[in-house]
């Protein structure tokens, strides 16, 4: 998620990375495609059957390391609002997980093939179900539009793609490094697992507001949460030093969408508004 802008080389870009070389360079196929709802062209030359495997993979491995909350009524928020947002996703062929994780770090994740986590940190800025709702939205929009394939993908034509990883790797997880580097060998071009870039973000926005609106949750909220995101202390880049849009950039981006996304939301089968509240501690 990473609304601050700032390059996080954490657990996750590392699960997906060292998955990535056991596939080899056969495993990758040519190929382009369109991205959902934005019709923007993607280059993409993985097959999405090694994305969801690498999703798997890495799912599990976090699942391992990390303690799920045994806060019952926010995991049920969780699963709740996860639910609404996959069934109006079009992948009934995913196997969608919802998983709160118990740690104060603000972020949440959406694996391919449906597997999403939120981690607790994330919830009072959430305020309530249509903040919550905006944060998972956002993250699936990412596996739908399979941003993370389209990353190795484009990574595979970068030249320096070693100097790239290597330089992450030792600014960030320096006991990793090692790892890293012989987890990708020959074919390290295939694990240039950068952050998401402006673009990417923009477009995973945009393909969320319309997902919650037409799961029933009010897209207004969306705005109103990048801007309470924005407001959380700590010091951010500029935005064109960031490979992310400035908190209120994306919140005023979201602005111009709500005509569409009020649409979404006026067919909504079921509309709940901002739904619950979620209270610090709530159990």
């Amino acid at each position: 998620m990473e609304g601050n802008g700032n390059m996080k080389f954490d657990r996750r870009q590392w699960l997906w990375a060292t998955g990535v070389s056991g596939f080899g360079i056969a495993g990758c196929m040519g190929g382009c495609r369109t991205a959902p709802l934005t019709g923007r062209r993607q280059l993409m030359l993985m097959p999405e059957t090694q994305e969801m495997a690498l999703g798997l993979q890495a799912y599990n491995e976090i699942v391992e390391a990390e303690p799920a909350s045994q806060n019952m009524p926010l995991v049920q928020l969780v699963n709740r609002v996860g639910q609404r947002i996959a069934d109006v996703s079009d992948r009934s062929d995913f196997d969608w997980e919802f998983r709160l994780i118990d740690s104060p770090t603000q972020n949440a994740f959406c694996l391919p093939g449906g597997k999403v986590a939120v981690y607790e940190g994330i919830l009072p800025v959430c305020e309530n179900e249509a903040g919550l709702a905006v944060v998972m939205s956002h993250e699936v929009a990412h596996a739908l539009a399979r941003h993370g394939g389209e990353r190795m993908s484009q990574g595979m034509f970068s030249d320096g793609a070693q100097q790239v990883i290597s330089r992450i790797a030792k600014t960030h997880v320096p006991n990793k490094a090692e790892q890293l580097m012989q987890a990708y060998g020959i074919a390290s071009e295939y694990g240039v697992i950068l952050p998401y870039s402006r673009k990417q973000e923009s477009e995973a926005d945009h393909i969320g507001v319309m997902m919650m609106a037409q799961a029933g949750y009010d897209p207004n909220e969306a705005p109103r949460f990048w801007q309470r995101f924005g407001s959380v202390g700590g010091e951010k880049m500029p935005e064109f030093m960031s490979t992310h849009p400035a908190d209120h950039r994306r919140a005023a981006d979201l602005m111009a969408l709500m005509s569409e996304a009020e649409q979404h939301y006026a067919g909504a089968s079921q509309k709940f508004g901002r739904g619950q509240a979620i209270v610090a501690n709530q159990a």
